[in-house]
């Protein structure tokens, strides 16, 4: 939810990221729902399930390449983290570890790690993918929304400026910061301070809506219910219990339409 506008040019290269992949996560037990229900939402197909215990889906979209993946977790809510495709995983690793981050799982080929304000992300290589989705029934899942504890605002938004290395934006408000990939990658990142403190940062999704009111029926149609409308975006959750955001901006380019007040917060 914020007021900037998508309109970055140029492949990332400084910071190594080819690519990003917005993962919905939810609890094993209510996996069926999710998948369903996110890939009615992205209007994909559903990929085989992988992982031990087939906690990992891919939603394969008609056109581009795939830029969402749902997985189970085993405890907890779940919320939403991203994925970094890299052309250096170690180095990346590195980079992340030097600016605060806590590498929490070591993999073959792909980490996990945590911000320092207790935000979990990976690193993952990147496999060539280059092509963004299409926009699906007027709506773009585009963005992880990070929800920051206002004591680690400030250490979290120069951490994430300097991983990414990608345009920083204030938004419409002042506890918005907008970070702004290059054309073409398919999920950007908005940095949001909470009013209240808690322990640990944590996550959602946010869609980028042409027609807020005709999105949030389709959803009800699809088994989502309405937890709050404001002026410019409606909070949602899904059939397996997770929130998410419809926002009013652009789902060609993520910022807001162009009849829309500079003070629009959506």
């Amino acid at each position: 939810m914020s007021t900037a506008n998508n309109t970055g040019t140029g492949t990332d290269t400084e910071s190594g990221i080819r690519w990003t992949y917005a993962f919905v996560d939810r609890p094993v037990g209510r996996l069926g729902a999710a998948q369903a229900f996110w890939t009615a939402v992205t209007d994909a197909r559903a990929s085989e399930t992988r992982g031990e215990q087939g906690e990992f889906m891919t939603l394969l979209p008609g056109s581009g390449d795939a830029c969402v993946k749902v997985q189970g977790v085993a405890s907890g809510d779940g919320g939403a983290h991203l994925d970094f495709a890299v052309e250096d995983v170690d180095a990346f690793v590195g980079s992340a570890s030097a600016l605060g981050a806590t590498v929490v799982g070591a993999h073959a080929d792909w980490s996990v790690l945590r911000s320092p304000a207790g935000q979990l992300f990976c690193a993952v290589p990147w496999h060539g993918e280059a092509v963004r989705p299409a926009v699906a029934h007027g709506s773009r899942l585009d963005q992880v929304s990070i929800d920051i504890p206002p004591t680690a605002y400030d250490t979290e938004v120069a951490f994430w400026e300097r991983l990414t290395a990608w345009d920083s934006l204030t938004g419409s408000l002042p506890e918005f910061h907008v970070l702004r990939p290059p054309a073409g990658l398919p999920v950007r990142v908005l940095l949001q301070r909470l009013g209240t403190d808690r322990p640990a940062a944590s996550a959602h999704l946010d869609l980028a809506c042409a027609d807020i009111g005709a999105t949030s029926a389709r959803h009800e149609e699809l088994g989502a219910t309405v937890v709050a409308r404001h002026a410019h975006w409606t909070v949602m959750r899904d059939p397996a219990g997770g929130t998410y955001c419809l926002t009013g901006r652009d789902p060609e380019t993520g910022g807001l339409p162009r009849a829309t007040p500079a003070d629009n917060p959506a």
